[in-house]
């Protein structure tokens, strides 16, 4: 008990503390419970948050607020036109051949398996290959159904999905439009003693906001130089494994990693073993190093730097709790943790003088 109450007295008497605290456990027991039915708003508020960089930019520039406002968001509404217009139905045109091909690529995959005990006897026989592409196949009729259900489960949402695709870009205009009032109205409930939180935020903003926009250029980056090579290559469906590529750096280590499977699997299917998975596999690993040691560092170099300890942790933990949002905002959060923890303030506990020895 004497263990608690010197742990206590040393991190929850001050009221900034406190304050800090009830925010905190406010706003996570917010986002648990309602975030299914506010999931629109906050989506909206997100993108809000990653526009208004834009936004400062140009009134920096000396733009007014409200024409830097007009003009963000038209660049916005067009985005979203060319993604729903042009990106979408390319992308599902080659989804579709993918999945019409699919069944070919695996007979043809097959085949070149089969090939593999008579080249190398001394590594594998025949039994143990046949019995992993049994396991295998048993792994891809599973993915399937659950693809189907999932195709059927989106269908039941398209009417929700075309709501918020009108509502959304307008939350977001007025987020933008409205800041200051909106703000305001916010704070006009927060305690007027928040100097701790403030402070919180205020290297959180930094940390988070550089951090989130640096890595939307990096996703288009990425996207566009995996898409022009591997089409270069003349690799089926560039398009759609380069955006696999460029979502990848979503979360770092494991999105490389786990997206080489796909990558050299699709060389696989095309080309079979030989030189064209080979030069396949050493462009994705120059795009990968040229990421990872110039483009990464020039967009995110003002991002707090994270132990991949902590990022593998945080994407597990994060993504355990809220599923693919999670994972996609695992570093931000981790940036928060470490904010938090970095401002918390440690009051050191007088010791007790011994028995025996004045004080």
């Amino acid at each position: 008990m004497h263990i608690v109450k010197e742990w206590y007295r040393k991190y929850f008497t001050d009221p900034q503390v406190i304050i800090l605290a009830l925010m905190l456990v406010v706003g996570t027991i917010v986002i648990i419970i309602f975030g299914n039915i506010l999931l629109p708003v906050l989506a909206s508020i997100v993108i809000a948050y990653m526009l208004e960089g834009l936004v400062g930019f140009l009134q920096r520039r000396g733009l007014p607020r409200i024409a830097a406002v007009m003009a963000v968001f038209l660049s916005f509404v067009a985005f979203l036109v060319v993604v729903f217009f042009w990106l979408l139905p390319n992308l599902s045109v080659q989804v579709a051949e993918a999945v019409k091909e699919f069944p070919s690529m695996l007979a043809k995959a097959q085949k070149q398996l089969l090939r593999l005990p008579e080249r190398y006897p001394e590594f594998i026989t025949e039994a143990q290959l046949l019995e992993v592409i049994k396991v295998l196949q048993a792994g891809l009729a599973r993915f399937g159904e659950k693809m189907l259900s999932y195709s059927m489960a989106s269908v039941r949402g398209l009417i929700t999905f075309m709501v918020y695709l009108i509502l959304m870009p307008l939350m977001v205009f007025f987020f933008l439009k409205d800041k200051e009032k909106i703000l305001g109205w916010v704070k006009g409930y927060l305690p007027d003693n928040r100097t701790l939180s403030t402070q919180v935020w205020q290297e959180v903003d930094q940390q988070i906001g550089n951090y989130m926009r640096g890595k939307f250029w990096e996703i288009l980056i990425i996207w566009g130089v995996s898409w022009i090579t591997f089409y270069l290559l003349k690799l089926k469906f560039a398009m759609l494994m380069g955006l696999l590529v460029g979502l990848s750096v979503i979360v770092p280590y494991i999105g490389v990693t786990v997206t080489t499977i796909p990558v050299a699997l699709m060389g696989f299917f095309q080309w079979g073993p030989g030189e064209g998975v080979i030069y396949l596999l050493i462009a994705y690993g120059v795009i990968q190093l040229l990421d990872g040691n110039l483009l990464a560092p020039l967009l995110l170099s003002e991002v707090v730097n994270i132990h991949p300890v902590g990022i593998i942790t945080a994407v597990l933990f994060f993504g355990g709790i809220w599923g693919f949002w999670g994972v996609f905002f695992a570093i931000p959060l981790a940036t928060l943790v470490l904010a938090v923890l970095k401002a918390w303030p440690r009051k050191e506990v007088e010791k007790e003088p011994e028995k025996g020895v004045a004080p």
